[in-house]
């Protein structure tokens, strides 16, 4: 069955999630990379909390009451403003460097996000990046109430783009949402941003093991599940090839 759009996820896939650190450096100097790392993984966390839940509420909030709890956690006191210089990095994420023209290269075949992220937010994001001229449509889960990897988020490619889920190919960095879309049913191809060797070589060689490590550990590695994705790329500029094959 031939591919008829390719979806992504947003966050970690297309645009560099750790690229918050430079502002939470910037505003507590000596703690940006703890905070970065523990603020995403307290991130995922709410997102799948609130979906068991059965308590939505958009990613812009899950993300608001994820920092408090790192900036709590972490004993850094913060006032408002500085809250949201750092809240705002959301909306000027940094794309990875090969993720608009691995989009161009792509031409000719539907191209959309699907991601946890709200509708506004998403819309300002990939506004504010440049991307919004390469894709064909931008979905939200708040549409379904549920993030992912809940079923009926993912429903939403099917009601978007009028396709069944062996016409998709959907494209993730993050091994929980690659293995939920190949369980839905969707050809998918995972993102190896971090090999395990290099990992291993990382923790080895550091001795102790920091936040970055920890995080590259919990969120950066394949799944064990029976449900491999279907391609293993190294860069979003690998897709291209495959598909053209």
């Amino acid at each position: 069955m031939a591919i008829e759009a390719v979806v992504f996820d947003a966050y970690g896939t297309l645009y560099d999630v750790q690229s918050v650190s430079a502002v939470t450096e910037q505003e507590f100097p000596g703690h940006g990379d703890i905070i970065t790392q523990v603020w995403r993984i307290k991130q995922l966390e709410y997102t799948w909390l609130r979906s068991q839940m059965n308590s939505y509420r958009s990613f812009w909030e899950v993300s608001r009451e994820s920092l408090a709890f790192t900036l709590d956690a972490v004993g850094l006191p913060y006032d408002n403003a500085a809250f949201e210089r750092i809240m705002d990095k959301y909306l000027h994420l940094d794309p990875y460097p090969e993720a608009i023209p691995a989009l161009e290269a792509l031409k000719g075949r539907r191209r959309a996000i699907l991601s946890n992220g709200n509708q506004q937010m998403l819309d300002a994001l990939v506004a504010n990046t440049g991307l919004a001229d390469h894709l064909e449509a931008v979905i939200s889960v708040e549409d379904a109430g549920v993030f992912k990897p809940n079923p009926r988020a993912y429903d939403l490619v099917g009601t978007g783009l009028d396709l069944s889920p062996n016409k998709v190919l959907f494209v993730s960095s993050n091994s929980f949402d690659a293995t939920a879309a190949k369980n839905y049913g969707f050809r998918v191809a995972w993102i190896e941003r971090v090999t395990a060797a290099a990992l291993r070589g990382e923790v080895r060689s550091a001795g102790t093991v920091g936040p970055a490590t920890m995080f590259k550990i919990l969120r950066m590695r394949e799944e064990k599940f029976d449900l491999p994705p279907d391609h293993y790329l190294t860069s979003l500029a690998d897709l291209a090839p495959i598909l053209a094959g």
